[in-house]
């Protein structure tokens, strides 16, 4: 039986045989996917998760794309997309609740709508709050350990729990929700009453430094290394002379040495080779070892 056989029953429309990953990562690279699907409900997402359970396929879980490097020979089994679904989202005084596929910087914008304090760091980081939160993404003195207070997930047999911000242990990128198999629906955060003039003007300077700094004109999955202890990432490959070091169609930024980015063409062994090589040169300048932010999927 064929993946589009065992999942045609299925309410989540459409289902995309063979999909190109490129076509759903900020960084437009990626082989295909064998089947994939953007369920637009917590219903819709239980039935593939159980259809995919019993007929024992693969799952694999992307957000909106932002912060992943799909290899080459792209994805096995079934790819579910969740940076389209669950964009509702309910107020409470200072607490707010998102569905996880509210984009991280129009949760950002409505808090500030609400005179919320808490979220301005977020406005220019892409992607869903759901993958922000399983990343544990910050920007600015700011992360998503800072507002949380409790998330709601799906386990992959399609049970629903809720999980306080004390479960998930956060830390720099990083939270207990990486490698568990639990899938975020909705994220709750509790913020502050702010001015909301105030509010703008810092969401404003965060978004024109991001707009003066880093390499927005080009594909990327946002800031490529950790920032290792004592350093700064991008600071350190600069000084180490790779800005503008090239593999294929994979680049160091000219314009922020923290990022990667795709010039035209570039290949997921295109980066991973400039990882390599960007990873040896510091530590063989610095002594310090870069490790990789991005998460990688796929097939070799």
């Amino acid at each position: 039986m064929t993946l589009q056989e065992i999942f045609a029953g299925c309410t989540a429309k459409p289902l995309l045989a063979e999909e190109p990953m490129a076509k759903h990562t900020s960084f437009r690279i990626g082989g295909p996917a064998d089947l994939m699907a953007m369920p637009q409900s917590e219903q819709e997402l239980q039935q593939l998760l159980q259809r995919a359970g019993e007929s024992k396929v693969p799952v694999t879980l992307i957000g909106n794309g932002s912060n992943l490097l799909v290899r080459d020979k792209g994805i096995r089994g079934l790819v579910i997309k969740l940076g389209n679904m669950l964009n509702d989202v309910v107020a409470d005084g200072c607490t707010l609740t998102f569905g996880s596929g509210v984009s991280l910087a129009a949760a950002s914008r409505k808090a500030a709508e609400l005179g919320l304090s808490g979220m301005e760091f977020a406005v220019g980081i892409p992607g869903s709050i759901g993958g922000a939160v399983y990343m544990n993404a910050g920007a600015y003195d700011g992360e998503m350990a800072k507002v949380v207070t409790g998330v709601r997930v799906m386990e992959l047999d399609g049970t629903i729990s809720e999980l306080a911000a004390a479960a998930l242990d956060f830390g720099y990128r990083h939270t207990a929700l990486q490698g568990s198999g639990k899938i975020v629906t909705a994220v709750t955060v509790r913020l502050t009453a702010g001015d909301k003039q105030a509010i703008a003007d810092k969401m404003a300077d965060f978004s024109n430094r991001r707009i003066t700094k880093q390499p927005l004109e080009l594909p990327s999955a946002g800031s490529m290394f950790k920032r290792p202890s004592g350093y700064f990432a991008g600071t350190l490959i600069d000084q180490t002379g790779l800005k503008g070091y090239t593999v294929g169609g994979a680049q160091v930024s000219e314009k922020h040495a923290g990022f990667v980015v795709n010039i035209g063409g570039a290949t997921a062994a295109d980066v991973l080779q400039l990882i390599c090589d960007v990873q040896d040169k510091v530590f063989a300048a610095h002594g310090v070892h870069l490790e990789p932010e991005v998460l990688v999927l796929g097939e070799e």
